[in-house]
């Protein structure tokens, strides 16, 4: 299982009043890993949807929250694919700081056919690209 890994910095914007990320910027912080990660295959999300028309959404997600990240802290998310199936994508994911696994994530993202919403199989090739 190859790992993609994305650096984030910590902006004021994700923290709360006393320098701590919030909770719920972890799961931006996935978002766009999953989104780089894409992109690194040759994806770009606005293309699945305009020349595909395909797009991912979230149906599930787990998160674990184990050391706090603070203002400024350099982070290293980390995204691989648990398992691609034939209109779902699950993905391990880990935000870190240096040696340090701050949280850790499964997210599960459905395949949607962009126009209406419905499940639709992943096409072969991006689950070739995805394995």
């Amino acid at each position: 299982m190859k790992v993609f890994e994305w650096p984030v910095r910590v902006y004021y914007e994700d923290t709360d009043a006393g320098g701590v990320v919030y909770h719920t910027s972890y799961i931006r912080f996935l978002e766009r890993a999953r989104t780089e990660w894409l992109r690194s295959l040759g994806y770009s999300q606005a293309r699945l949807v305009d020349d595909i028309g395909l797009v991912f959404s979230v149906v599930s997600l787990e998160m674990q929250y184990l050391l706090p990240a603070r203002l400024d802290d350099l982070l290293q998310v980390h995204c691989s694919v648990e398992m691609a199936g034939g209109a779902s994508v699950t993905f391990g994911q880990a935000v870190h700081r240096g040696e340090q696994e701050l949280a850790r994530g499964k997210v599960v993202v459905a395949c949607l056919d962009a126009a209406t919403f419905k499940p639709r199989r992943l096409p072969a090739s991006m689950r070739e690209d995805f394995n």
